[in-house]
């Protein structure tokens, strides 16, 4: 079933629906609409944070969803499904592929990477690996995952820093490993998209640039205050 699913992303985009709690669109009835206008839009999958949000969006949508459980340990930098707890609400709640931190950095509880791995690969959901380097992916792979995201690139300590998605990491993972390798992370535009699927990305994830429109306003009230600020300066008394 693993390989089907996966089947079903290759060259589409994936949309991330997520509102965290202090976010307007925060709650499941309001990402699984999200979910199903990404689908009418022409969406080949959904990522979804939580195991209320990964159930109400399979009831609005058929596409294959990816479930992560975002949650904070005071002993871990880990944030992504950082236990096998969060594995185990995930497959409770139906994700057909869950997604985690695949970083080396330390896990909540003594939490192995390697313990997350074997988990889900005796369960019937695929796996995605949250990876920040090269390295990273090359590790995961060995473990035995079903696919790499460079989804936490930039978001380590010790990984590349830049404004825009690092396609140059997903060229390197999609030429190095033998399994999928999606492009997630800091991508705001279509023709990132194609940038990315034409360096060898299997599927690409868009997030906060289709999701979260307080976001997404910001950039164009930015632009308003700009001239409307310029305006106000070459302004002269009467």
């Amino acid at each position: 079933m693993s390989n089907t699913i996966l089947e079903k992303l290759h060259l589409g985009l994936i949309v991330s629906c997520q509102a965290l709690p202090d976010e307007p669109l925060h709650g499941p009835e309001i990402m699984a609409r999200m979910a199903a206008a990404a689908a009418e839009g022409g969406a080949v999958g959904i990522r979804a944070n939580g195991a209320a949000d990964v159930r109400a969006i399979k009831r609005a949508v058929s596409l294959p969803v990816i479930g992560i459980v975002k949650r904070n340990y005071p002993d871990s930098a880990v944030y992504i499904t950082p236990t096998l707890g969060e594995i185990e609400e995930l497959l409770d709640a139906g994700a057909d592929i869950i997604a985690f931190d695949a970083t080396r950095q330390s896990r909540p509880g003594n939490c192995t990477l390697e313990q997350i791995i074997d988990l889900l690969n005796a369960s019937p959901a695929a796996s995605m690996a949250d990876i920040s380097t090269l390295e990273e992916a090359l590790y995961a792979e060995s473990l035995g995952v079903g696919c790499v995201s460079t989804t936490l690139s930039g978001y380590t300590p010790y990984s590349r820093q830049q404004e825009g998605p690092n396609l140059e990491l997903l060229e390197l993972a999609a030429q190095r490993l033998k399994i999928p390798v999606i492009a997630e992370g800091r991508i705001s535009q279509p023709a990132q998209v194609e940038a990315a699927l034409g360096l060898g990305a299997y599927a690409v994830v868009v997030g906060s640039a289709i999701t979260r429109p307080q976001l997404i306003t910001r950039q164009f009230a930015a632009a308003a205050r700009k001239v409307r600020m310029n305006n106000n300066g070459n302004e002269r008394p009467n």
